[in-house]
């Protein structure tokens, strides 16, 4: 498992650094070291409120065995090891879900599902985009109008912002994916017997902070290209708003115990802020690609784990 809460990491290294390293607002080598220090600091931040959702509030864990969580995380690394090899970025969380709940499906049917629990998991999936462009929208049109009549060399104090919005976007999406990764770990403890009832220990954090801040040392260099210049030109101005816009959101979900995608924030975000100065400027082709790519997500993920818990269970 903890090789799943790396390849988040490694996957989604990228959006959290490509508008500070496109925009040059930022060398590579202070982005991701920022990147890499307020990841680690994110799993032991804001709760565990996304943990138990993911662990206990959306699928019966009576259902739940060893086969279908080896299957989700099978699954999970797969697509997302895929769409990192394309250069898109990818929902770990839609992965997540999809994988979870196609491989307690076939482990139990219907009845492995919480209602109740899967319809807030799948709000917050739904919205979360949505409310990330109208975040990077209006953070845009804010900045446009504090900054009407300046010079050119307010650019500069964009620039400088990027330090403080990439901290608090690694912050928050270790936050966000830290918990999703502990609380799937916590539930296999709990089935191996290390536990009698859910709940988080601190090690584990420890662990998953580690894992996800390796992952993102390692990866995202693909990602880069695609979101800091293939949907438009970004400007610090773009980079700075989409930033902070997204980690606000972030950090709002996690304290409600709502599991976003990150990476669909920040992407939305992003196009959200092309559009707030000039919607021609975005590129929504490019846009279109990676939403396709998000949108099969949670059904591809859903059908691979129903296989492959499938096939486990014939190996076992």
């Amino acid at each position: 498992m903890l090789v799943y809460a790396f390849f988040i990491g490694f996957n989604n290294s990228g959006t959290l650094v490509a508008a500070p390293i496109s925009t040059r607002s930022l060398t590579p080598r202070t982005a991701i070291i920022l990147a890499v220090i307020f990841e680690f600091s994110g799993p032991f931040l804001f709760g565990s409120a996304i943990a138990a959702t993911i662990g206990q509030d959306f699928i019966n864990v009576n259902v739940i065995n060893m086969n279908v969580l080896l299957a989700m995380a099978l699954s999970q690394i797969t697509w997302n090891s895929v769409n990192w090899y394309l250069g898109f970025p990818s929902s770990a969380t839609h992965a997540l879900v999809g994988g979870l709940s196609g491989a307690a499906f076939a482990a139990a049917g219907p009845s492995a599902f919480l209602t109740g629990g899967l319809l807030h998991i799948l709000a917050g999936l739904l919205f979360a985009p949505l409310l990330g462009f109208a975040g990077g929208y209006l953070a845009m049109k804010l900045c446009l109008w504090l900054a009407r009549g300046a010079t050119p060399r307010v650019n500069r104090v964009f620039q400088r912002g990027h330090y403080a919005t990439t901290a608090a976007l690694a912050t928050s999406h270790g936050a966000n994916n830290g918990q999703q990764c502990t609380g799937v770990i916590t539930l296999g403890l709990v089935l191996l017997g290390a536990q009698s009832s859910f709940y988080v220990p601190l090690w584990v954090i420890g662990l998953v902070a580690v894992a996800l801040a390796l992952g993102v040392a390692t990866g995202g260099y693909r990602l880069i290209r695609k979101l800091g210049g293939q949907i438009y030109r970004l400007r610090p101005i773009h980079g700075f708003t989409s930033q902070g816009s997204a980690a606000a959101l972030i950090i709002t979900t996690a304290l409600l115990g709502t599991p976003v995608s990150t990476s669909q924030v920040i992407s939305t975000a992003i196009i959200g802020a092309g559009a707030a100065e000039r919607l021609r400027m975005v590129r929504w082709g490019v846009a279109g690609h990676i939403i396709t790519a998000w949108l099969g997500a949670i059904p591809i993920g859903f059908l691979l784990s129903a296989a492959i818990y499938f096939l486990l269970t014939r190996l076992t």
